[in-house]
This record gives structure tokens, sequence and C-alpha cells, in this order.
């Protein structure tokens, strides 16, 4: 009994650790400038909550349905967010899953690299600090008048996650027994019948966590987003860096644009909560 006591302590402490910045961003998002810089926390004990941070981006209720600069530039980086993130994930994962496949399925040899050496390659592109791409991606988005528009944005987040989703998927597919493959082979479907027709709908839960870890590192990523964009095609984590003037930083703004940009994730995560939990015990299923 004890035990349980102080594991669910632990738990506790851990998950209050984990959610008190979500919490801390959207209290900010409510607070005035005295209450940011006195560090109140609760609303309604430490300070009277008030629109000021929605204000600021035309989001409150009495500016919702006003003419506002500030929301329809807030959209857009929203927008774009949207489509760069969803779309690298998703070209990301559709090429994950082939690659991770072949490399659990077929053996492979490039000189002395075998399948788990090309699997732990690709996983090793993770290690280059992006910075150390800067030049390369602007020399050759400029030849290929890819700057400051939505296909390479795409482009440049399924290059960054796309290590990460074959590894996932590698893994996952290794999970399935080749004897499901084998019967279906016997049955007349081909490579590609089979691939699409039993191995997928069975790795589903895998291809959900692997989408979701992708979608995450994209919407979040800043680097690319503020070097490879300008004014057309730039994203929400660019807009919250801006927060900031000759007159100091505007919290208030800066954590009402943090809490939108958290909000879709949450949900995204509630929603596919069940694929996420199957794709971690599949494992153990076997």
């Amino acid at each position: 009994m004890a035990t349980r006591v102080l594991i669910y302590g632990v738990l506790i402490f851990w998950a209050f650790i984990c959610l008190f910045p979500i919490y801390w961003t959207f209290t900010t998002a409510l607070k005035e400038a005295p209450d940011v810089m006195q560090g109140h926390l609760v609303p309604l004990v430490d300070f009277t909550p008030s629109w000021k941070g929605l204000r600021s981006l035309g989001l409150s209720p009495d500016t919702i349905f006003e003419t506002s600069t500030v929301r329809e530039e807030f959209l857009k980086r929203f927008t774009n967010s949207l489509w760069a993130s969803l779309g690298g994930s998703f070209l990301a994962l559709a090429l994950g899953s082939l690659a991770g496949y072949g490399l659990a399925r077929f053996p492979y040899r490039f000189g002395p690299m075998k399948n788990d050496d090309i699997g732990f390659f690709f996983i090793s592109q993770l290690i280059l600090p992006p910075v150390v791409l800067a030049m390369p991606f602007l020399v050759l988005y400029k030849e290929l008048a890819l700057l400051d528009s939505l296909p390479g944005l795409i482009l440049v987040y399924t290059l960054m996650v796309l290590p990460i989703v074959i590894w996932i998927m590698r893994d996952q597919f290794h999970t399935i027994p080749v004897e499901l493959e084998e019967a279906a082979f016997v049955d007349g479907l081909s490579i590609w019948g089979t691939f699409l027709r039993i191995v997928l709908p069975i790795a589903l839960p895998g291809m959900v966590a692997a989408f979701i870890l992708a979608l995450v590192l994209s919407w979040n990523e800043y680097f690319f987003a503020a070097l490879l964009t300008g004014a057309n095609v730039q994203t929400l984590p660019v807009m919250v860096a801006s927060q900031t003037g000759s007159q100091g930083i505007s919290w208030w703004s800066m954590a009402a644009l943090s809490a939108a940009a958290i909000l879709p994730l949450i949900i995204v995560g509630i929603l596919l909560e069940r694929y996420i939990v199957q794709g971690l015990s599949t494992g153990a299923v076997k």
C-alpha cells in the first residue's frame, strides 16, 4: 500500500511539473502588465482576469466581430502553420512507412551497411545541428525559387521529421508477424496488396503515433520557418517570437499566441489518444 501511494505521489508530482507551463501560459494570456511582473498565478484570487492578451490579437469577445488587421495576420500565420505541418507530416508518414516496411521485411546492403546500419544512418541525421544546414538550404531554395513558399516549407519539414518516422515505423512493422503476410501471399495478394490491405491496417496505431510526433515537431519548428520564409508564409512560432519591441516583451500577447499554438495539439492528442495507447502496447501484445 505504501509503495502504491509513493508511486501515485511521484506521478502526480510529475504531472504537475509537466502541466504547470501550460497553465502558466493560459493564465498569463488573461493578465495585465502588473500581474505578469508580480508573478500572480491564480485567477480571481491573485488577479482579476482581463482580455488584454486576446484583445491584442483581435480575438477577445469585445473585438471578435470588429475588423482587425492583427487578427487577419494571426489567422494567416495559423493557416500557414497548419498546412505546412499537416503536409510535411503526411508526406513524411507516407515515405517513412514505405522505407520502414522495406527495412523491416527485405534485406538490403549498401557497401558494408546492412539494414540496421541503414536504419541507424537515418536516425543519426537528427544529430546534425539545423544551423549547419542554413547556408546550403538558402542557396538551394533560392535556385529552386522555393524561398517564402508553402511547398518549400512542407519539403523542409518532411526532411526534418522523416528519420524519426522511419525509425518508428520500422519498429512497428517488426512487431507484425510475417506469417500474416505469407498467408496473404498464398491467397494471391501481391506485395503491394499485402502491404495496403493487411499490414497498414494492423500498423495504424503506430502510424498515428508517428504522425502525431511528426506533427508536433513540425508545428513547433522555428529555425527553418524564420530562415526560409518571409511575409507570405511565416508561421505561428515566428509570430510568437516577434512579440518583442523597444518597450520590452508583450508577455500577454506572447502568452495568447502560445495558447493558440498549444490548443490544437491538445485537441489532436485527446482525439487520437486511443491510437497512441494501442501503438505503445503493440509490442506487449505480440
